[in-house]
């Protein structure tokens, strides 16, 4: 089984990079500063997507940028959640926001009940949003503006009023980076032939190192994903034969795991084992 490279990752990293007090008011989280964050989590979440330290009040907001659907990823995001606070010993705050309308479902309600826990977490729908809120938006959230609610037929006229935030508002040398995420951007919702030929009236895609470098990035951390995906299908298949289905403590901890290496040393081990317990103790 493999998977599409998510391209739209390392853009979503570049634009919360540039500017993450922005996207900590837009997500409508309190803070007067934020700084990207490396939770240190990879052994326990590395699939966790972007958290940032904020201070007054001092938090860590953890957001999930999702462009499928994800029967579980409440689940997976209380995991998350609860894992961050654990390492750090700071409140965490959990936003999910949904890129496109194939990324919700009937499971996208804020809320997990656990036993007598509720935990809840912010979603934003993207599609939901006017272009306006967008354009009006600090230039680190404006990429996002053609996955609001706008037809097609007026993406030409949003990018001509964002090439003129853009303009106004960044040097001339932040052009690639602008136009490069926002490109990566519309392939979760417009044709890549269509979006390509509206992006060359702003500038030369092709010519793009910024863009090159994302895409190429993108590439590098789709594949690693699919192959980490794939073993973790295999470790399940040969997991539940022998052992039985597992239980949603167990999967957690396997959905948890991204690194390919780890679950393929999983996957041997799983031969030699008895229970999913003495597996993933």
């Amino acid at each position: 089984m493999s998977n599409p490279y998510k391209p739209f990752d390392a853009a979503t990293k570049q634009l919360i990079e540039s500017d993450p007090l922005a996207w900590l008011q837009f997500v409508g989280l309190p803070g007067a500063a934020a700084v990207l964050f490396d939770p240190e989590l990879s052994s326990f979440v590395a699939d966790a997507d972007k958290m940032l330290r904020v201070t007054d009040p001092d938090y860590l907001a953890h957001l999930e940028m999702q462009s499928t659907y994800k029967s579980d990823l409440g689940e997976r995001t209380l995991f998350h959640n609860v894992v961050a606070f654990r390492k750090h010993g700071l409140p965490v705050e959990s936003v999910v926001v949904l890129l496109r309308k194939e990324a919700d479902g009937p499971n996208m309600t804020g809320r997990v009940r656990y036993g007598s826990l509720l935990f809840e977490y912010g979603i934003i729908r993207i599609w939901e949003l006017s272009p306006e809120e967008l354009l009006a938006a600090p230039l680190a959230l404006l990429p996002l503006a053609p996955l609001t609610n706008i037809a097609q037929d007026d993406v030409p006229e949003l990018f001509r009023k964002m090439e003129a935030r853009r303009a106004a508002e960044a040097p001339p040398e932040g052009k690639e980076d602008f136009w490069g995420a926002t490109m990566l951007l519309m392939g979760l919702r417009y044709p890549d032939e269509w979006s390509m030929k509206l992006l060359e009236g702003v500038m030369q895609m092709t010519e793009s190192s910024t863009y090159q470098y994302i895409l190429r990035k993108g590439q590098e951390e789709g594949k690693a994903e699919g192959k980490a995906e794939e073993a973790r299908s295999i470790l399940l298949r040969i997991g539940t034969k022998r052992f039985g289905t597992p239980d949603a403590k167990i999967q957690a901890l396997i959905d948890a795991l991204t690194s390919s290496e780890q679950l393929e040393q999983l996957i041997e081990r799983a031969l030699e084992v008895e229970s999913w317990q003495e597996l993933l103790p």
